[in-house]
């Protein structure tokens, strides 16, 4: 079984003191074939993710573990866009020469704020129903590949709002899933979602149903480690989860290209 985390931050994010170095080390010891460094960026003024990143520290500490971790683990260059439709000429400014092996798109803000203010005073469907507009925009945007922790709202509005039901976003969600693989992208499996309140993986097994049942075939996974103990968490259980709904590959991606490795 080959075993990819492709979800992980640094100290090179702004929510995360861990070093490289450290991460690498962790994800050996579980056993993980390959990772992929995946630090916040976005070009939104205010986001915390805004001007944080130094790439020039951030390509020479994968360059540098790549020698330490010769022969050991793969580690590839990503990056975690949040709502990059928002400024595409901006972002394309920044990004066109950067090196990157893979870019995971994101929604972490809605409107002027996080979405943990956004659902303050706010009832279950407005937030549900802003966050899935949201979600269909990033699934057209040309800087991603992937499209991370699909229903990631509930991670923050679980506790005061209970969760969001499938039934009734289906036609909503499988539109958004629509749009990822005719744009040729693919979703990830984020198992971030066992280790909070809702204990799921996001998106949820219904949701991966779906996205099987209309065609979807890219998925990776990603434990979204910000701290040691949590590289690696769960790789294994997503990656048999996927095996019963019947899919026959995940992705790692090279230089922005999908590449199968069979289950």
């Amino acid at each position: 079984m080959y075993l990819s985390d492709y979800h992980i931050h640094t100290n090179n994010s702004f929510d995360s003191n861990e070093t490289m170095t450290v991460m690498c080390e962790q994800a050996i010891v579980e056993g993980i074939d390959e990772i992929c460094f995946t630090e916040h960026f976005s070009v939104k003024e205010g986001s915390k993710s805004n001007g944080f990143i130094d790439f020039s520290k951030y390509f020479s500490e994968i360059n540098a573990c790549r020698d330490i971790f010769k022969g050991k683990i793969t580690m590839k260059m990503g990056i975690e866009i949040g709502e990059p439709f928002e400024d595409e000429y901006k972002l394309s400014c920044e990004l066109t020469k950067l090196p990157f092996d893979f870019l995971l798109g994101s929604v972490h803000n809605i409107g002027f704020g996080g979405i943990s203010r956004y659902i303050e005073g706010r009832d279950n469907k407005e937030i549900w129903d802003a966050y899935f507009k949201e979600l269909s925009k990033l699934s057209s945007s040309q800087y991603v590949d992937v499209v991370a922790h699909l229903d990631l709202m509930k991670r923050y509005s679980y506790d005061s709002h209970g969760n969001y039901s499938y039934e009734y976003y289906r036609d909503v969600i499988a539109e958004v899933l629509r749009g990822i693989i005719k744009n040729d992208k693919g979703i990830e499996v984020n198992t971030s979602g066992l280790r909070s309140s809702v204990k799921e993986t996001m998106p949820s097994i219904s949701v991966l149903k779906l996205y099987k049942e209309i065609g979807g075939e890219i998925v990776t996974i990603g434990s979204d480690a910000h701290v040691k103990g949590d590289v690696g968490r769960d790789i294994r259980y997503a990656v048999n989860m996927l095996s019963e709904l019947g899919f026959k590959y995940l992705y790692t991606y090279h230089q922005r290209q999908p590449i199968a490795k069979k289950i």
